[in-house]
Protein backbone atom coordinates (compact mmCIF):
# COMPACT_ATOMS: atom_id res chain seq x y z
CA UNK A 1 0.00 0.00 0.00
CA UNK A 2 1.38 3.50 -0.75
CA UNK A 3 1.86 5.69 2.15
CA UNK A 4 -0.08 8.35 2.87
CA UNK A 5 1.01 12.23 1.84
CA UNK A 6 1.55 14.60 4.35
CA UNK A 7 0.43 17.88 2.15
CA UNK A 8 2.06 20.96 3.78
CA UNK A 9 0.29 22.76 0.98
CA UNK A 10 -3.09 21.85 1.80
CA UNK A 11 -2.76 21.76 5.75
CA UNK A 12 -0.74 25.33 5.19
CA UNK A 13 -3.73 26.70 3.21
CA UNK A 14 -6.09 25.85 5.96
CA UNK A 15 -4.58 27.30 8.65
CA UNK A 16 -4.14 30.52 6.90
CA UNK A 17 -7.26 30.75 5.85
CA UNK A 18 -8.18 30.08 10.10
CA UNK A 19 -5.80 32.73 10.82
CA UNK A 20 -7.56 35.34 8.33
CA UNK A 21 -10.76 34.86 9.46
CA UNK A 22 -9.60 35.06 12.95
CA UNK A 23 -7.86 38.07 11.65
CA UNK A 24 -11.00 39.61 9.93
CA UNK A 25 -12.88 39.09 13.62
CA UNK A 26 -10.66 40.85 15.73
CA UNK A 27 -9.00 43.91 14.04
CA UNK A 28 -12.16 46.09 13.95
CA UNK A 29 -11.91 46.03 17.70
CA UNK A 30 -8.11 46.62 18.03
CA UNK A 31 -8.30 49.36 15.41
CA UNK A 32 -5.21 48.13 13.64
CA UNK A 33 -4.50 45.10 11.98
CA UNK A 34 -1.08 42.48 13.11
CA UNK A 35 1.88 43.87 11.64
CA UNK A 36 4.87 42.07 10.95
CA UNK A 37 8.23 43.26 10.43
CA UNK A 38 10.64 41.43 8.17
CA UNK A 39 14.20 42.56 7.85
CA UNK A 40 16.24 42.04 5.29
CA UNK A 41 20.05 42.31 5.13
CA UNK A 42 22.03 42.07 1.92
CA UNK A 43 21.07 40.77 -1.14
CA UNK A 44 20.58 36.99 -0.68
CA UNK A 45 18.74 35.83 -3.42
CA UNK A 46 17.11 32.48 -1.55
CA UNK A 47 16.35 35.15 1.51
CA UNK A 48 15.19 37.69 -0.91
CA UNK A 49 12.56 34.57 -2.12
CA UNK A 50 11.77 33.91 1.24
CA UNK A 51 11.23 37.57 2.24
CA UNK A 52 8.47 38.40 -0.86
CA UNK A 53 6.91 35.45 0.06
CA UNK A 54 6.05 36.37 3.71
CA UNK A 55 5.47 39.57 2.91
CA UNK A 56 2.69 38.26 0.39
CA UNK A 57 1.43 35.14 3.01
CA UNK A 58 0.84 38.65 5.34
CA UNK A 59 -0.97 40.72 3.13
CA UNK A 60 -3.50 37.41 1.93
CA UNK A 61 -4.17 37.13 5.38
CA UNK A 62 -5.16 40.41 6.45
CA UNK A 63 -1.83 41.60 8.13
CA UNK A 64 0.44 44.58 7.70
CA UNK A 65 3.62 43.55 6.13
CA UNK A 66 6.18 45.35 6.70
CA UNK A 67 9.69 44.95 5.06
CA UNK A 68 12.88 47.23 6.20
CA UNK A 69 15.73 46.55 3.23
CA UNK A 70 18.99 47.42 4.35
CA UNK A 71 22.34 46.89 2.26
CA UNK A 72 24.90 44.41 3.29
CA UNK A 73 27.56 47.00 4.49
CA UNK A 74 25.35 48.22 7.19
CA UNK A 75 26.56 48.25 10.84
CA UNK A 76 25.98 46.07 13.45
CA UNK A 77 25.18 48.83 15.65
CA UNK A 78 22.82 50.29 12.99
CA UNK A 79 21.14 47.01 12.59
CA UNK A 80 20.58 47.12 16.37
CA UNK A 81 19.51 50.27 16.39
CA UNK A 82 16.39 49.41 14.09
CA UNK A 83 15.89 46.73 15.78
CA UNK A 84 15.31 49.12 19.27
CA UNK A 85 12.82 51.15 16.85
CA UNK A 86 10.70 48.05 15.65
CA UNK A 87 10.47 47.17 19.48
CA UNK A 88 8.98 50.40 20.62
CA UNK A 89 6.54 50.72 17.56
CA UNK A 90 3.28 50.39 18.55
CA UNK A 91 2.35 48.76 15.42
CA UNK A 92 4.71 45.99 14.94
CA UNK A 93 3.72 42.32 16.72
CA UNK A 94 6.29 40.56 15.41
CA UNK A 95 9.63 41.21 14.72
CA UNK A 96 11.69 38.69 12.10
CA UNK A 97 15.51 39.26 11.07
CA UNK A 98 15.85 37.31 7.92
CA UNK A 99 19.31 34.95 8.38
CA UNK A 100 21.47 34.71 7.26
CA UNK A 101 23.26 37.97 8.07
CA UNK A 102 26.63 39.16 6.76
CA UNK A 103 29.74 37.89 8.45
CA UNK A 104 29.80 40.96 10.16
CA UNK A 105 27.45 41.18 12.48
CA UNK A 106 26.48 38.87 15.07
CA UNK A 107 23.42 36.74 14.86
CA UNK A 108 22.92 36.02 18.33
CA UNK A 109 23.61 39.40 19.03
CA UNK A 110 20.92 40.57 16.90
CA UNK A 111 18.68 37.87 17.96
CA UNK A 112 19.01 39.13 21.94
CA UNK A 113 18.21 42.25 20.87
CA UNK A 114 14.61 41.49 19.89
CA UNK A 115 11.72 42.12 22.22
CA UNK A 116 10.77 38.61 23.33
CA UNK A 117 7.27 39.36 23.42
CA UNK A 118 7.73 40.03 19.42
CA UNK A 119 9.98 37.40 18.93
CA UNK A 120 7.77 35.08 16.13
CA UNK A 121 10.57 33.35 15.01
CA UNK A 122 10.79 32.09 18.47
CA UNK A 123 15.15 32.19 18.61
CA UNK A 124 15.24 34.72 21.51
CA UNK A 125 16.82 32.82 24.85
CA UNK A 126 13.94 33.49 26.55
CA UNK A 127 11.56 32.02 24.13
CA UNK A 128 13.65 28.68 24.00
CA UNK A 129 13.99 28.62 27.99
CA UNK A 130 10.18 28.91 27.89
CA UNK A 131 9.24 26.09 25.29
CA UNK A 132 11.94 23.66 26.92
CA UNK A 133 10.03 24.08 30.24
CA UNK A 134 6.22 23.91 28.74
CA UNK A 135 5.33 27.26 29.54
CA UNK A 136 3.18 28.93 26.77
CA UNK A 137 5.44 30.98 24.17
CA UNK A 138 6.64 31.47 20.07
CA UNK A 139 7.77 27.88 18.74
CA UNK A 140 10.51 27.86 16.58
CA UNK A 141 8.38 27.83 13.34
CA UNK A 142 10.06 25.09 11.63
CA UNK A 143 9.61 22.87 13.91
CA UNK A 144 6.16 24.36 14.95
CA UNK A 145 5.11 23.50 11.48
CA UNK A 146 5.93 19.60 11.91
CA UNK A 147 3.82 19.59 15.08
CA UNK A 148 1.16 20.99 13.36
CA UNK A 149 1.17 18.30 10.41
CA UNK A 150 1.20 16.20 12.54
CA UNK A 151 -1.94 17.41 14.23
CA UNK A 152 -3.71 18.35 11.11
CA UNK A 153 -2.95 14.91 9.87
CA UNK A 154 -4.46 13.49 13.03
CA UNK A 155 -1.12 11.72 13.74
CA UNK A 156 -0.95 12.00 17.38
CA UNK A 157 2.25 11.08 18.93
CA UNK A 158 1.48 10.84 21.96
CA UNK A 159 3.20 7.29 23.55
CA UNK A 160 5.08 6.95 20.25
CA UNK A 161 8.59 6.57 19.58
CA UNK A 162 9.43 9.81 17.87
CA UNK A 163 12.86 9.53 16.27
CA UNK A 164 14.53 13.17 15.02
CA UNK A 165 18.13 12.59 12.93
CA UNK A 166 19.45 15.55 13.43
CA UNK A 167 20.39 18.37 16.49
CA UNK A 168 20.44 21.78 15.07
CA UNK A 169 19.29 24.75 17.25
CA UNK A 170 16.93 25.56 14.84
CA UNK A 171 14.78 22.41 13.74
CA UNK A 172 16.33 19.27 15.77
CA UNK A 173 16.27 20.13 19.51
CA UNK A 174 13.30 22.41 19.19
CA UNK A 175 11.03 19.91 17.95
CA UNK A 176 12.37 17.22 20.28
CA UNK A 177 12.21 19.71 23.24
CA UNK A 178 8.13 20.32 21.40
CA UNK A 179 7.20 16.77 21.54
CA UNK A 180 8.39 15.84 24.89
CA UNK A 181 5.92 17.77 26.60
CA UNK A 182 3.31 17.41 28.62
CA UNK A 183 0.70 18.31 26.23
CA UNK A 184 -1.62 17.41 23.81
CA UNK A 185 -0.29 16.67 20.38
CA UNK A 186 2.98 16.10 22.37
CA UNK A 187 3.82 13.26 25.06
CA UNK A 188 6.17 11.47 23.13
CA UNK A 189 9.29 9.49 23.63
CA UNK A 190 11.69 11.41 21.64
CA UNK A 191 15.23 10.27 20.99
CA UNK A 192 17.75 12.64 19.09
CA UNK A 193 20.33 10.95 16.53
CA UNK A 194 22.92 12.56 14.70
CA UNK A 195 26.20 12.03 12.53
CA UNK A 196 27.75 10.26 15.68
CA UNK A 197 25.28 7.99 16.88
CA UNK A 198 26.04 4.52 16.62
CA UNK A 199 24.78 2.42 13.94
CA UNK A 200 21.90 4.67 12.91
CA UNK A 201 20.00 2.30 11.01
CA UNK A 202 19.39 -0.06 14.06
CA UNK A 203 17.75 3.73 15.75
CA UNK A 204 15.92 4.69 12.91
CA UNK A 205 14.10 1.44 12.38
CA UNK A 206 12.55 2.10 16.10
CA UNK A 207 10.92 5.41 15.18
CA UNK A 208 6.87 5.26 14.96
CA UNK A 209 7.48 8.63 13.80
CA UNK A 210 11.16 9.81 12.38
CA UNK A 211 11.68 13.54 11.52
CA UNK A 212 14.49 13.74 8.89
CA UNK A 213 16.51 17.43 9.63
CA UNK A 214 20.14 16.65 8.84
CA UNK A 215 20.71 18.59 5.89
CA UNK A 216 21.91 15.21 3.61
CA UNK A 217 20.26 14.72 0.73
CA UNK A 218 18.42 11.75 0.25
CA UNK A 219 20.20 10.36 3.47
CA UNK A 220 17.35 8.08 4.90
CA UNK A 221 16.93 5.03 3.07
CA UNK A 222 14.01 2.48 2.98
CA UNK A 223 16.49 0.50 4.85
CA UNK A 224 16.19 2.67 7.62
CA UNK A 225 12.91 2.82 8.22
CA UNK A 226 10.14 0.43 9.33
CA UNK A 227 6.77 0.01 7.28
CA UNK A 228 4.79 1.24 10.25
CA UNK A 229 6.38 4.35 10.23
CA UNK A 230 5.51 8.35 9.75
CA UNK A 231 8.19 10.21 8.03
CA UNK A 232 8.53 14.10 8.21
CA UNK A 233 11.08 15.29 5.40
CA UNK A 234 12.21 18.36 6.84
CA UNK A 235 15.01 18.45 4.71
CA UNK A 236 15.72 21.37 1.16
CA UNK A 237 18.82 20.18 -0.48
CA UNK A 238 19.76 21.31 -4.15
CA UNK A 239 21.15 18.16 -6.36
CA UNK A 240 22.31 18.92 -10.14
CA UNK A 241 19.90 17.83 -12.37
CA UNK A 242 21.06 19.00 -16.24
CA UNK A 243 17.31 17.64 -17.18
CA UNK A 244 15.94 20.15 -15.05
CA UNK A 245 15.36 24.01 -16.24
CA UNK A 246 17.09 25.67 -14.37
CA UNK A 247 19.82 22.46 -13.89
CA UNK A 248 18.96 21.69 -10.68
CA UNK A 249 15.95 19.60 -8.45
CA UNK A 250 15.16 19.87 -4.89
CA UNK A 251 15.18 16.83 -2.72
CA UNK A 252 14.66 16.31 1.35
CA UNK A 253 16.80 14.24 3.61
CA UNK A 254 14.60 11.40 2.76
CA UNK A 255 15.26 9.16 -0.66
CA UNK A 256 11.19 9.72 -1.55
CA UNK A 257 10.48 7.12 -3.78
CA UNK A 258 11.73 4.09 -1.64
CA UNK A 259 10.91 5.51 1.57
CA UNK A 260 7.15 6.10 0.04
CA UNK A 261 6.47 2.40 -1.07
CA UNK A 262 7.38 1.17 2.51
CA UNK A 263 6.28 3.39 4.78
CA UNK A 264 3.01 4.39 6.27
CA UNK A 265 2.87 8.23 6.22
CA UNK A 266 5.18 10.75 4.51
CA UNK A 267 6.12 14.64 3.55
CA UNK A 268 7.18 15.38 0.01
CA UNK A 269 9.86 18.55 -0.26
CA UNK A 270 9.02 20.41 -1.76
CA UNK A 271 5.36 20.63 -0.60
CA UNK A 272 5.78 19.79 2.94
CA UNK A 273 7.65 21.68 5.97
CA UNK A 274 8.55 24.49 3.78
CA UNK A 275 5.09 25.94 3.38
CA UNK A 276 4.14 25.06 7.21
CA UNK A 277 7.04 27.46 8.32
CA UNK A 278 5.35 30.38 6.94
CA UNK A 279 2.06 29.58 8.36
CA UNK A 280 3.56 29.13 11.81
CA UNK A 281 5.21 32.71 11.29
CA UNK A 282 1.88 34.13 10.74
CA UNK A 283 0.57 32.04 13.60
CA UNK A 284 2.65 33.63 16.21
CA UNK A 285 2.34 36.74 14.76
CA UNK A 286 -1.37 36.67 15.49
CA UNK A 287 -0.74 35.07 18.78
CA UNK A 288 1.47 38.44 19.77
CA UNK A 289 -1.13 40.47 18.39
CA UNK A 290 -3.56 39.01 20.54
CA UNK A 291 -1.24 39.62 23.50
CA UNK A 292 -0.55 42.84 22.76
CA UNK A 293 -3.95 44.32 21.80
CA UNK A 294 -5.68 41.97 24.72
CA UNK A 295 -7.94 40.51 22.67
Amino acid sequence: MAAKIIDGNAISETIRREIADETARIKDKAGRAPGLAVVLVGENPASQVYVRMKGKRSREVGFESLEFKRDAAISEEELLELIDDLNAREDVDGILVQLPLPDHIDEDKVINRIDPEKDVDGFHPVNVGRMMTGQDTFFPCTPFGVQQMLRYSNIDPAGKHVVVVGRSNIVGKPIAAILVQKKEWANATVTVCHSRTPDLPAVTRQADILIAAIGRPEFITADMVSEKAVIIDVGVNRVDDPSAKRGYRLVGDVKYDECAAKVSAISPVPGGVGPMTIAMLLSNTLKAFRKHTGL
